[in-house]
């Protein structure tokens, strides 16, 4: 569309506005001077659009992202672009992972830092509680329930 010189999009800006110009008394026959004057205000637009040259600029912009698109759809280095970003966000997320739980990084001195356990099935040891005098009967039944079913 670059064949196309400056008067000939002032001339459908204008072209426009008079379309909306005639629905616009439509309008304000039918539903009152508010919405017909609503209708004008929106009629002008394209004449403004086609003389400050807004309308060549929508019109290269809509242009320009329809081609965009029809590259993306059809282009196998596109797709190729699309799955690298993939992986790499996929990669950053694991490595969020890691850094959370502190695993795959170094320590301070230059050691590695912790691994993944082989076994996660067995919880970590705990000390063994101690009691105290406030401990009353139904703490004790509550940690034999606890110990029976193997938590405590």
């Amino acid at each position: 569309m670059d064949g196309i010189d400056s008067s000939t999009w002032q001339a459908l800006g204008v072209t426009l506005s008079v379309v909306g110009l005639l629905l616009s008394v439509l309008l304000w026959r039918r539903r009152g001077a508010a919405s017909g004057l609503r209708g004008i205000a929106w009629s002008l637009l394209p004449a403004a659009a086609g003389l400050t040259g807004t309308l060549r600029l929508a019109w290269n912009l809509g242009d320009e992202v329809a081609s965009w698109a029809v590259r993306l759809v059809f282009s196998p280095v596109v797709w190729a672009g699309i799955v690298l970003a993939g992986v790499s966000a996929v990669l950053f997320g694991v490595s969020a992972a890691m850094r959370s739980r502190g695993v795959g990084g170094r320590t301070k001195d230059g050691t590695k830092g912790k691994s993944l356990p082989a076994d996660r099935s067995t919880p970590p040891a705990r000390p063994p509680a101690t009691k105290g005098a406030a401990d009353d009967d139904d703490m004790d039944d509550i940690e034999a329930i606890l110990r029976k079913h193997g938590i405590q």
